[in-house]
C-alpha cells in the first residue's frame, strides 16, 4: 500500500534538469531546499524565531523553518534553518578563470623538470604577515603532504623551503633572494576583515619596488582564495580549496618552462 502511494506521488516530482535555470537540490530536483545557520544578536524566544524566519524570507527563500535554536549567551541566539530558494542561475553561461596547466603527479613533474629545465627548481613558501596558521603551507610543502598527495619537499627536482608562519613580507623576499628562488608560494588562512588581501597586495608592491616581480613566479593559496582573485591582486596563480602539491608543482614547472621559452 505504502509502495503504491509512493509510486503515485513520485510521478508528481519534477525530474527535469535545465542548466539554464538551476536551483538547489534537497530531496527532489528543483525543490530549491537550502540549509543555513546564523546567529542573531537577540535573546532566545518566539520573537527570535520570528525574526529568523523574516530574515530568511528577505533572502529570497520560501517556507522558512527553524529546526534548531540555542542561546549562545545572553542576548545571542544561534539558528539552524531550512527554506526553499526561489531564485535560479544560468549554469550554461558561467565562466570561471582557472589555472591553465595540466596536472601531473610527482614522478611526472620530476621527469618534466629534469628534461625541460635540467636543474632543480627552488620554491620558497610561507604563511606571511600575521597569519600564524601553517596547515595550508604544510599540506603543500611538507614531505608527507596531505590526503595521499606528497608535498614539494619529496620531489626530487624541487628544492623546497618552508619558512613557516608569521613571516613578514620583507623578510620573505630577502630569504627568496638569498635562496635564488624561482617561485614564491604564499599561504593565507586568516581572512577576517580581509586582512589577507592587504597582506597579499603588500607583497606584490614590495616585489615591484625591488624590481623582482617578473623574476619570480608568484603563487598564493588558501580557503578563501581563487585563481581569479589571485590574478586581480597581481599574482600569477591562485589555488583554493581541494588543491594539492600536484597542482602547485605542475603549474610552477610548466610556467617556468613557458617563460624560459619566451626569453
Amino acid at each position: 500500500m505504502s509502495g503504491g502511494l509512493y509510486s503515485m506521488h513520485s510521478k508528481d516530482f519534477d525530474k527535469t534538469l535545465d542548466l539554464t535555470s538551476v536551483r538547489p537540490y534537497g530531496d527532489t530536483m528543483n525543490d530549491g531546499k537550502i540549509q543555513l545557520s546564523f546567529t542573531l544578536p537577540v535573546p532566545a524566544g518566539d520573537e527570535a524565531i520570528e525574526a529568523a524566519k523574516q530574515l530568511i524570507k528577505k533572502m529570497g527563500l520560501d517556507n522558512p523553518q527553524v529546526v534548531f535554536y540555542k542561546e549562545l549567551m545572553p542576548g545571542f541566539t544561534f539558528f539552524n534553518c531550512y527554506g526553499s530558494c526561489t531564485h535560479t542561475v544560468d549554469y550554461s553561461t558561467i565562466y570561471v578563470p582557472k589555472v591553465e596547466s595540466g596536472v601531473m603527479d610527482m614522478h611526472e613533474t620530476d621527469t618534466f623538470i629534469r628534461e625541460q629545465v635540467g636543474r632543480k627548481l627552488v620554491i620558497v613558501g610561507a604563511s606571511t604577515g600575521t597569519d600564524a596558521h601553517t596547515v595550508g603551507i604544510d599540506a603543500i610543502m611538507n614531505m608527507k603532504g596531505y590526503a595521499g598527495h606528497y608535498g614539494l619537499e619529496r620531489y626530487e627536482m624541487i628544492e623546497a623551503y618552508n619558512l613557516g608562519s608569521q613571516v613578514p613580507n620583507d623578510e620573505f623576499i630577502a630569504k627568496a633572494i638569498e635562496l635564488r628562488a624561482d617561485a614564491l608560494l604564499v599561504s593565507q588562512t586568516v581572512t577576517q576583515k580581509d586582512v589577507h588581501i592587504k597582506n597579499l597586495v603588500e607583497l606584490v608592491e614590495l616585489l615591484e619596488a625591488e624590481g623582482l616581480r617578473d623574476k619570480m613566479i608568484l603563487v598564493c593559496g588558501g580557503p578563501r582564495l581563487s585563481h581569479e582573485l589571485a590574478k586581480e591582486l597581481g599574482y600569477d596563480a591562485g589555488f583554493g580549496m581541494n588543491s594539492f602539491a600536484d597542482d602547485v608543482a605542475s603549474y610552477i614547472a610548466q610556467e617556468y618552462v613557458k617563460r624560459a621559452s619566451i626569453k
